[in-house]
């Protein structure tokens, strides 16, 4: 048997055993060995308590650069892994994924892809660029109805609110993806399907009363008036030494993981979009 053959075998193998988790991954050795380096890091840092378990974690990634479109390679969705750039979704995802992983007692590689998948994606599953959960009020129902988390916002004071969700179709030229017109008719079906839903939203007004109900590692996702977007940024929250319940996200501001230095109610106020919280508690 030639060179040749011997080495396409063993690619083909190495395929064969990412691919039984999605239908296709990318991920680089140096990827694949910041995984691994982070669970080596994390390991034993599980107390019992999966919030405070989830900051802990979060907060492993401090400094972190904030890399916007990660997962925008190539022409195919994959199921992108890098912890070297985070935006604040896959910031939020990767540290659910960890803090998972710790409660399991498995710290694998094998089960932190196939989380990633799990968390990522309608139903679990990757099916092309619209399976992935792009407006984060459907990533907070979709991975509720997973068992993966809780929606409270109605719970700590939230009121439902409905909004035509219409941002991607109506901003074709900004996702590469939606130049395929398959992409694009089911990105708009499921923007149909988000119309119909309401949206349960703490009012900008009202966290400041209702902060004893958010607890650290709870996840917040930012509400929007602008039109056609429910949420443009998410975190989590942590209590930290004043008391107030702050947020660890990936930063536009700072481009990096951080803790906002104003407590959220305070550091909401500065900005002119927002209308107010959804809060999502990791079950």
């Amino acid at each position: 048997m030639s060179t040749y053959i011997k080495f396409s075998i063993v690619v083909f193998f190495i395929l064969i055993n990412l691919n039984s988790f999605s239908q296709q991954i990318t991920c680089s050795p140096k990827d694949k060995a910041a995984v691994e380096n982070k669970l080596l890091e994390i390991d034993g840092m599980y107390d019992g308590n999966f919030g405070e378990t989830m900051v802990s974690v979060g907060k492993t990634f401090m400094k972190t650069p904030y890399v916007a479109k990660t997962l925008e390679i190539g022409d195919t969705e994959t199921l992108v892994v890098n912890l070297h750039g985070l935006d604040c979704t896959t910031f939020v995802e990767n540290v659910l994924d960890l803090s998972k992983l710790l409660r399991a007692d498995d710290l694998s590689f094998d089960t932190f892809i196939k989380n990633l998948e799990t968390i990522r994606y309608k139903d679990g599953e990757l099916d092309g660029y619209a399976s992935r959960l792009h407006y984060f009020s459907e990533w907070i129902a979709n991975n509720a109805e997973k068992g993966l988390l809780q929606d409270i916002t109605c719970e700590i004071g939230g009121a439902e609110i409905t909004k035509d969700i219409n941002f991607m179709s109506t901003h074709r030229d900004l996702y590469p993806f939606l130049e395929d017109d398959t992409n694009f008719s089911k990105i708009k079906a499921s923007e149909n399907y988000l119309n119909n839903q309401a949206i349960c939203v703490l009012a900008q007004d009202k966290i400041a009363e209702n902060e004893h109900l958010i607890q650290s590692g709870d996840i917040i996702a930012l509400a929007t008036s602008i039109n056609g977007l429910d949420v443009t940024h998410t975190g989590i929250a942590t209590r930290e030494k004043d008391g107030r319940i702050h947020l660890l996200h990936a930063s536009t501001g700072s481009m990096q993981v951080e803790v906002s230095k104003k407590p959220l109610a305070d550091y909401l106020k500065n900005i002119k979009s927002n209308t107010g919280i959804m809060v999502a508690r990791p079950l």
